[in-house]
């Protein structure tokens, strides 16, 4: 295989981490949405006994959101830095549209056509 074919094997790869993961944020969205309709709805003054138990209760659904966006940020970061180095190569640039300015990556012929 060729150096462009397995740079199009890790940007499909990227491309589908990132669509799981915007599917694990959707998912985590609704369950957000579920959570809060059921904490307006059956939490209230009167459920706990002083103030203080009313606020750890909440901080306690919110950290484990807060962990996860935690995860998933340095999971992004990660993938970021994959793709710099994919897209980053020490070959020269061509400078036309003829490939895009990725040097022939995506099947253009470069300068040296």
């Amino acid at each position: 295989m060729k150096r462009s074919e397995y740079f199009m094997q890790m940007l499909d790869a990227a491309a589908s981490m990132q669509y799981n993961i915007s599917m694990i944020l959707e998912a985590k969205a609704n369950e957000a949405a579920k959570s809060r309709d059921w904490i307006l709805n059956h939490l209230n003054h009167l459920t706990y006994d002083n103030h203080a138990d009313q606020l750890k209760q909440p901080l306690a659904y919110h950290e484990q959101f807060v962990e996860l966006i935690d995860g998933l940020t340095k999971l992004e970061a990660a993938l970021g830095k994959n793709l710099t180095v994919v897209l980053n190569k020490k070959e020269p640039m061509s400078s036309g549209l003829d490939g895009g300015g990725f040097g022939g990556l995506f099947g253009g012929m470069g300068d040296d056509s």
